[in-house]
């Protein structure tokens, strides 16, 4: 392992846990209940996009040891016409229309610090990183279902 992946992984974890305990309201008191199939199928997803992102990244920083960063991975990105098309609509997805998503649309759920899903994505992988997104949606929408019909006032009617 290097210092590099060592560093990244560290911060790809510690904006995991950051949005899971900004977020933790969602997850604990039983508010929520369960994980739904739709957000098992996200967690699912993610860790798995994960963990082949981290197997090519780890590939790449071995293979080019001191030259890997991210202006050199970003260059390798663009090295023919294929990979080209590909990689211009991941960098805008990533580093445009990500954050302008999760916070726009974080903010509007009350999904707390939803910037941290485009850091996280720096540090872990896209795929991963939206699919935590949708996942905290998901649960998002549980959690403010269950506080309205816990605060709902029942008015008794007058015949």
């Amino acid at each position: 392992m290097t210092f590099q992946l060592v560093l990244f992984g560290t911060l790809g974890i510690l904006a995991t846990a950051w949005a899971v305990y900004a977020n933790r309201r969602l997850f604990s008191g039983g508010t929520v209940g369960p994980p739904t199939v739709l957000e098992v199928v996200y967690y699912v997803v993610g860790v798995i996009s994960l963990g082949l992102g981290w197997y090519f990244n780890v590939r790449y920083t071995h293979q080019f040891g001191a030259k890997a960063s991210y202006v050199d991975y970003t260059k390798e990105l663009f090295t023919n016409w294929a990979s080209d098309s590909a990689a211009q609509d991941y960098t805008i997805v990533n580093l445009v229309l990500l954050p302008l998503w999760t916070i726009t649309d974080g903010r509007r759920r009350d999904v707390r610090i939803p910037w941290i899903f485009f850091v996280m994505s720096l540090f872990t992988s896209l795929a991963f990183s939206v699919a935590l997104y949708l996942a905290f949606v998901e649960r998002q929408i549980r959690y403010t279902r269950a506080r309205g019909a816990a605060n709902e006032v029942v008015v008794p009617s007058v015949a």
